[in-house]
């Protein structure tokens, strides 16, 4: 069996997450019992959830175990099998960790999946076709429930969740406007995302400035936002939620470091009947299927381009997730576990 490289949970951040949280192991792979199989992985998926499951606190996901390895998505292939489900050389997705290989009880319901990598590339299970695709869809379908020729507003709009929000969208009729860091983001949406417009909140130094550039970008208002971020930015949005207005909330990775996230405007909830609903993905796999095939055809049909940042080798794993913390990442943050 070969050595594997896992990268450990040392000790809980207190406050913002540094790279001394973490701790690299290498250690043997078990041997495999019956039903189990070995999967080495391609690529690992590194999510803004991870830094919630760092804190010892009350929250929708168990905490991370200290000296255990970090959870998390991954793709890769079988290269030893006692199950007779599983063959040698197929690839699969599954929750194997930060780590190089993962030896899966692969009886076990919903631990791996295969998938079909002839239209749609490996690592694209991770992002568009996977939890983060399924992700914008459950938040837009379920919860926002679109009609053609309303406006949709996603913020962090060109990571993975936000690239698949913007696909669905328009896919609906909508009119689709991202929030995002930095020119070169804004243009990316725009331009090969296939949003109509495209904020950069970094010009913007108060929720009453963001509010100014979205009333010149929605003129209609906005009928549905896809909350990924939180803050200053939750409170510029609901000042141009039209009555009646859908709000799907993901994430506050603005309030990931702990710090509370007070709302300026929370009146504006009552005054315009907005329906505001928080959700975890996994919690709805009833969905995942309907979804998924959604977004393999829009991936295969080449109308979801979702780009990707690649850190190469499981010891860049730290670092990687810190960036994509501080919106470092451009697109799906993915760590290469292959040469």
């Amino acid at each position: 069996m070969p050595q594997n490289k896992q990268i450990h949970l040392d000790n809980r951040p207190a406050g913002e997450a540094v790279a001394s949280n973490f701790k690299l192991v290498v250690g043997d792979t078990p041997a495999l019992q019956d039903g189990q199989v070995l999967v080495r992985h391609h690529f690992l998926s590194l999510d803004p959830y991870m830094r919630g499951r760092m804190n010892d606190s009350k929250s929708y996901a168990v905490p991370q175990a200290l000296g255990q390895t970090m959870g998390g998505g991954t793709v890769g292939e079988i290269v030893e099998s006692r199950n007779s489900k599983f063959a040698v050389g197929d690839t699969v997705v599954g929750m194997g960790g930060w780590q190089q290989y993962s030896v899966v009880d692969a009886n076990q319901l919903g631990a791996l999946r295969k998938v079909d990598t002839t239209h749609v590339p490996l690592s694209a299970y991770l992002g568009a076709v996977g939890m983060p695709g399924v992700t914008a869809w459950y938040g837009l379908v379920k919860i926002i429930a679109p009609v053609a020729g309303q406006t949709m507003v996603v913020s962090a709009a060109t990571g993975a969740v936000g690239s698949a929000f913007a696909a669905l969208s328009k896919a609906r009729g909508c009119r689709t406007v991202g929030i995002a860091g930095g020119p070169d983001k804004c243009k990316y949406a725009v331009e090969e995302l296939g949003f109509d417009a495209c904020i950069d909140y970094k010009l913007h130094k108060d929720a009453s400035s963001l509010s100014n550039a979205l009333k010149e970008a929605c003129p209609n208002g906005i009928d549905g936002y896809f909350e990924n971020v939180g803050g200053m930015v939750l409170d510029a949005v609901l000042t141009r939620m039209n009555a009646f207005g859908r709000i799907a909330v993901c994430g506050m990775i603005a309030g990931y470091d702990g710090a509370p996230l007070p709302l300026t405007y929370p009146a504006l909830i009552l005054t315009n009947r907005l329906k505001v609903e928080g959700f975890i993905v996994s919690e709805h796999m009833e969905v995942w299927p309907e979804a998924l095939k959604e977004l393999g055809t829009l991936v295969a049909t080449g109308k979801l381009k979702a780009r990707e940042s690649i850190a190469q080798g499981i010891e860049a794993a730290p670092e990687a997730f810190l960036g994509l913390l501080k919106g470092k990442n451009f697109g799906k943050q993915l760590v290469k576990l292959i040469d």
